[in-house]
Order: C-alpha cells, then structure tokens, then sequence
C-alpha cells in the first residue's frame, strides 16, 4: 500500500536576480548518465557533492534555484562567496534570512557545474529531514533540468540525463507529449479536470515533482474550481515562510492527454498562505508526485515538452491519512534490545546440544512524534496530543519501522481497530481509535 505524505511544497519568488552561473554539464563527452535514487513518500532523493562534501537533495521541478538548508558548520564554511538576502515562498509568516552563495562546485558523478549559485536558509525550523524520516540538506530543480532532457523511471528508481543536442526520441505507441510553459523558469502543463457537478475545463498546473500531493487546485482562479461538500479541513504541508492549511477532498475526474484519474485526491490550500503562489496569474493549481510517479516522464526543458508513459503504480488507489495526525521524525532514542546467540554444547549424558544465550544492549532507534492533530479526528477525539512519541503501534514497537510503514498503517481502511502507546513527559499511555472515511 502506498501513502503520499505532504513533505513540503515550494514556490520560490527570490529577491535577487540576474546573477550569472555556469550550467551542468556531462564530463568525458558522454552523452546521458543513469543516476540511481532513493524514492521516500514519492519523491526523488539523491546525494550530490557540494565542494567535495556529500549531501543528500529533494529532486524538485518546483523550482528553479538551488536551496541549501539543515547544515552543519564545517559544511557551511566550505560554501563560496556568501552574502545575506530574504526569501519569500508559501506558508504564514515572515520573510526568511538567508544567504546566497556563489561559485560553488556541484557534482552528481559525472554530471558537473564548477559555478553554481545557491541559497542557504538557516531557520532552524525549517527541516525536510523531520518530515521524511531521513537527512536532506537541498532542493535542487530548474538548475539543473534545464541542461538536459531527463528521464524518470519511478519503477527503477533510476534517472537518466541526455545531452539534448544528440537525444532522439524512440517510438513509443503508449507514450503522450505535451507542450510545457514556463514561469519564473517553472514548468506548467494545461489538464483537464471534472469538478463534482460534472463540469470540466481546463486548468493550468505547476508540475512540482517535489509536492507531495496528487493535485492541488486554488479556489477564485476559475468559476468552476469549486469544493465538494465532501471535505474536511487539514494541514497540508509546510512552505517556506511557514505552515499551509486547506481542505481535502477528491476530484471527479483528472485528464492528462488520454489518461484518465478518477476520485485523485485533491487539496484547496488556504489563499491567505499562498500568496506568492499568484505572482502567475494564469496559474490554477500544481500537478503533484503523487500524479507523477504514475508514469515514466520524461522532461524535456530545452525543447519545452513532456511525455508521459504509463507505469505499474498508475491504477494505485488514491490513500489518505484516516487518522487524523501528522508525524515528523522526533530523533533518535535509546532503546534496550534483546541480543541472542546459539552457542553449541554437551549435555550431561554426553549429547549435543545446542544453546541460546541472551544479552541486552543499548541502541539508538528513530522516534516518530506527533506534530499535527486534524481537529475531530479519530487520533485527537481518542486524546492523543501533539509532541506524542509513539512507541509501539498495534502491538509493534514502531522504532523498527520505517516511517512510511507506519503512515500506511493509519492510511488502511475505514474501522480498522488502531492501538498506539505512546511516551508523553516520561510516561506511557495506551489509545485505542477506528480509522475514519472523510468521503466515502
């Protein structure tokens, strides 16, 4: 089963501009390179090295500068040529303090700019890693899709960049290409969606590979953009000036070319904290990886085109988060494990045997704290609180699992029975709650 977490969803409006960088480049003359990655909650993760030191970045098309965020000193004072600047983006709040850094050394193996520009926020409350259960120190999109035509294979988990001056298109019967826009170096797609009276009409999307959502729409951009009565009010992610709210619910239809979508999942964020989203004034909404990675893409910026093909995810069903609560990773705890050995042996009269032996260690373990609770929801009517640490979940000490499993088991049908213990201030408390339909 698979769970689409909202991880974060950027939209970058920089107050400086015009600065001069060097592009991306293949080394030996190659034309492509196949990178592999690692796919958390539907997006595309992958280490880089950044003036020789290894760090870990979100694959996003929903931007188009560099951002460098979670770092520690050593890898701080290894960057170039800083100077501070302000960064706006989605969510409440003020403008971050950042830095720009220049001349910067990027290298993805073979794939390489020896003078790359950057953006480093040093808000402390601002971290991808909470959210997806490992480290991410970046984001990184426009910068670098913009030299090559770049292949995703969401099944593989590989991504391949070409030299668009000697990539060819094969023939693909299954295949569909679709003229892309572009604002502020952004890609946007025109679809068709159907809203809950049966209306459809077209809409223009930011396709943001590192959003996780399915479809996001924005109310008072289009008469027909309206919300079903089949809605509830959630907390759909974190931007760069802050936390976004909206509501959720699911789409009657979303058409891309011939494919077809049927009850996608759909989020009508709160205008108030997507101001900066507006700056297009055309734009109605954002095309998400929970869309994307029902397909191979290929992303063709020079060329201002996509193709899509369908894959093995694309008839998944559309999960949501029965719940009610939202998790970040909370830090590593100690933990007492039980450690056994076979050692063999004799008994008395004389036969083999064999014995086990048993020891405890200590060991760090991940925690998964509870950092949002959507009100009257199954987990918040039971009496759960937020900063909760959940220990075990259904009987199963959560620390051995990885955070997307345990979303998936609060993402299962509706009435499933769910058991938590959970540590709060020092002490343990049991909650029982059945997971509950908002559509259905």
């Amino acid at each position: 089963m698979n769970f689409q977490i909202n991880i974060i969803i950027f939209f970058l409006f920089f107050t400086v501009s015009g600065i001069a960088q060097g592009k991306f480049h293949i080394m030996n003359d190659k034309e492509s390179l196949t990178i592999p990655f690692t796919l958390v909650n539907n997006l595309i993760v992958f280490n880089m090295e950044v003036n020789g030191n290894e760090m870990a970045f979100l694959f996003d098309t929903g931007i188009d500068k560099t951002i460098l965020f979670n770092l520690k000193v050593d890898q701080t004072n290894r960057m170039n040529d800083v100077e501070e600047i302000e960064l706006n983006g989605l969510g409440e709040g003020e403008a971050l303090k950042a830095m720009i850094s220049k001349n910067n050394l990027f290298s993805l193996k073979e794939l390489v700019n020896p003078n790359q520009m950057v953006y480093i926020i040093y808000d402390n409350m601002f971290d991808l890693s909470g959210k997806m259960g490992i480290d991410i120190h970046g984001i990184i999109g426009g910068d670098l899709y913009r030299d090559f035509v770049v292949k995703v294979n969401y099944s593989s988990k590989k991504i391949t960049f070409y030299n668009p001056e000697t990539y060819s298109y094969k023939k693909c019967n299954n295949c569909e290409t679709f003229p892309l826009d572009f604002y502020s170096n952004k890609p946007f797609i025109d679809v068709i969606v159907q809203n809950h009276f049966g209306e459809e009409f077209e809409v223009k999307l930011l396709i943001d590979s590192g959003g996780g959502d399915a479809l996001w729409l924005f109310e008072n951009t289009h008469p027909k953009i309206k919300v079903s009565d089949k809605y509830f009010n959630d907390y759909l992610g974190k931007g760069l000036n802050g936390d976004i709210y909206g509501k959720r619910s699911k789409i009657d239809k979303l058409k891309i070319g011939s494919f077809v979508f049927e009850k996608a999942s759909v989020s009508y964020p709160d205008s108030l904290t997507i101001a900066n989203a507006f700056k297009n004034k055309e734009r109605n909404g954002t095309l998400g990886a929970n869309i994307l990675r029902r397909f191979h893409v290929i992303y063709d910026y020079p060329g201002r085109k996509i193709t899509f093909r369908k894959n093995s995810y694309f008839k998944k069903p559309f999960y949501y988060n029965k719940s009610g609560l939202e998790l970040i990773y909370g830090g590593d705890m100690m933990v007492k494990e039980r450690k056994s050995r076979y050692a063999a042996g004799t008994s008395e009269d004389g036969e083999s045997i064999t014995q086990v032996i048993s020891s405890y260690v200590l060991a760090y373990k991940p925690s998964y704290q509870i950092s949002h609770l959507r009100d009257d929801s199954p987990a918040k009517n039971a009496g759960l609180m937020v900063g909760d640490i959940i220990l075990e979940i259904n009987g199963s000490l959560a620390y051995n699992k990885e955070m997307q499993e345990v979303i998936n088991i609060l993402s299962q049908k509706e009435n499933k029975k769910i058991k938590l213990l959970v540590s709060r201030d020092g002490q343990h408390f049991k909650y029982e709650f059945l997971l509950k339909s908002m559509f259905e």
